[in-house]
C-alpha cells in the first residue's frame, strides 16, 4: 500500500459563528498577568480536516489545526510511502523537524491518519491495534474562571451525567481561591475527584501556600500554576509539594523537552495531546510509566474526542478525560455540526470509543462535502 495524497480540507458552516479570541488583563493580582476571551466579533465557524489516500482506496481522516503551507511541505516527505510505516515515517518526520523549520509536533495529524488506515486496513479499532487497558475512560469537567456559585452549579451539572471530579479554572489569585476551595470541598464531600488550574496566575509562593491547602483537602493535582518556562521554580514546587504537579502544557507539543521536564523533576505528571500524534502520545506515556508518572491528556482531542477516548482506554497511567460541555452529548453535538454522526456521549461519568475500524468514526459524507469551501 502507498500514499498517493495527502488533502487539507476546510469546511465552512453558514449556520453557525464564534467569536474572536482577545488576550485581556487579569484584574485584582499582585503581578500584571493576562488571560483570553471572546470578543463580541463573530465570525463563520469553520473545521479543518486531513485526509491521507492510498492506492488501495483505504483513507484516513482527523481534524487538524495545519496550515496549506504545512500540508504542501508534508505530502513532499510522505508521498509514495507505505502508511503501515508508521515508525519508520514518525522518525523521518520527528528528526527531519529541525530541517524543514517546523515546531516540534506539526505532523501528528498526519499520524493519526496513519493509525486511522492501519485499522481500517486490519478492520480494528485503534483501541485494539494498541491493546486495551479499560472499557471506558473516566472524565472530570471543567469551565472557565467563575464564582462560587457557578463552579456548584458546573459541579451539579456533572453529577446529572454522572460525573464526579472537577477542575477549577480561576485566575483570582490564590488569596481568593484558598477559602473558595474550602467551600467546595464541604458542599462535594470528601470523595470527589477536585483538580485546579491557575493557568499561571499564581507565583511561586503562592503555588506553595495553596497546593498545601489543596492537599490539605485532598486535591488530585494543581496544573500550570506560573509560567512553564520557569524550570527552576517549577523544580522548588515539586519538591515542596506531596501532591503532583503538572507543568508541561504549553510545552507538550516537544517529547524531548517534555522528557527533560520529568527527568529534571520540574514536573510530576505530562500532559499531551493528540494533535501532536498517536505515536508520540504513546511513547510519552510509555516513557512516563517508566518514572512511575502519569500523563493526563488536554482538552477535548481530535475527531471531537474519539482520540483521546481511544487512548484513554489504553493508556493505564492516565486518570481523566477532560471535558468542557454542560451535557453529556457535547462532543457528539459537535461533532454532528460537521458530519461525524458518533461522537462518544458520556455515560456514568466516562467515554468509550466506538468499535469500528480505525478510529470508528461514523460520516454523513454528503454533509460533509456540502460544506467544502477548500482543498489544498
Amino acid at each position: 500500500m502507498k500514499i498517493t495524497n495527502v488533502t487539507l480540507v476546510v469546511l465552512e458552516n453558514p449556520a453557525q459563528t464564534v467569536g474572536r479570541t482577545t488576550i485581556v488583563q487579569v484584574p485584582n493580582l499582585l503581578r500584571i498577568q493576562y488571560t483570553h476571551q471572546w470578543s463580541a466579533t463573530a465570525v463563520k465557524a469553520t473545521q479543518a480536516f486531513l485526509e491521507v489516500h492510498t492506492d488501495e482506496g483505504i483513507s484516513g481522516r482527523c481534524t487538524t489545526s495545519m496550515s496549506p503551507a504545512q500540508v504542501e511541505l508534508l505530502r513532499a516527505q510522505v508521498a509514495g510511502a507505505d502508511p503501515l510505516h508508521r515508525e519508520h515515517l514518525f522518525q523521518k518526520l520527528l528528526k527531519g523537524t529541525r530541517w524543514v523549520y517546523q515546531p516540534p509536533g506539526w505532523f501528528g495529524d498526519f499520524d493519526n491518519c496513519l493509525w486511522d488506515i492501519a485499522g481500517k486496513k486490519a478492520n480494528l479499532p485503534v483501541y485494539a491495534l494498541i491493546g486495551r487497558v479499560r472499557e471506558r475512560f473516566p472524565v472530570y469537567l471543567t469551565s472557565g474562571d467563575a464564582t462560587p456559585a457557578e463552579y456548584l452549579r458546573h459541579i451539579e451539572v456533572g453529577h446529572t451525567f454522572g460525573v464526579n471530579a472537577y477542575k477549577f479554572h480561576s485566575y483570582k489569585g490564590g488569596k481568593a481561591d484558598i477559602p473558595i476551595f474550602h467551600m467546595v470541598r464541604r458542599e462535594v464531600g470528601p470523595d470527589y475527584a477536585l483538580i485546579t488550574d491557575p493557568v499561571c496566575s499564581y507565583d511561586l509562593r503562592e503555588a506553595i501556600e495553596v497546593g498545601h491547602v489543596m492537599e490539605e483537602l485532598g486535591f488530585v493535582w494543581l496544573e500550570e500554576p506560573f509560567h512553564e518556562q520557569k524550570m527552576n521554580l517549577y523544580q522548588q514546587l515539586c519538591r515542596e509539594l506531596s501532591m503532583p504537579v503538572m507543568a508541561n502544557e504549553m510545552l507538550m507539543h516537544d517529547i524531548g523537552i517534555s522528557a527533560q521536564w520529568l527527568i529534571q523533576g520540574a514536573t510530576d505528571r505530562l500532559r499531551a495531546n493528540a494533535r501532536n500524534g498517536t505515536t508520540q502520545v504513546l511513547k510519552m506515556a510509555h516513557f512516563a510509566e517508566l518514572y512511575n508518572a502519569n500523563i493526563e491528556m488536554n482538552g477535548q482531542g481530535g475527531l471531537f474526542g474519539l482520540l483521546h477516548a481511544h487512548l484513554g482506554c489504553c493508556i493505564d497511567n492516565t486518570d481523566y478525560y477532560e471535558y468542557f460541555y454542560m451535557a453529556a452529548d457535547g462532543n457528539r453535538t459537535q461533532g454532528e455540526t460537521w458530519g461525524m454522526l458518533n461522537g462518544s456521549v458520556i455515560e456514568d461519568g466516562h467515554l468509550a470509543p466506538p468499535d469500528g475500524p480505525g478510529w470508528g468514526a461514523v460520516w454523513d459524507e454528503k454533509k460533509y462535502e456540502s460544506m467544502v469551501v477548500g482543498r489544498y
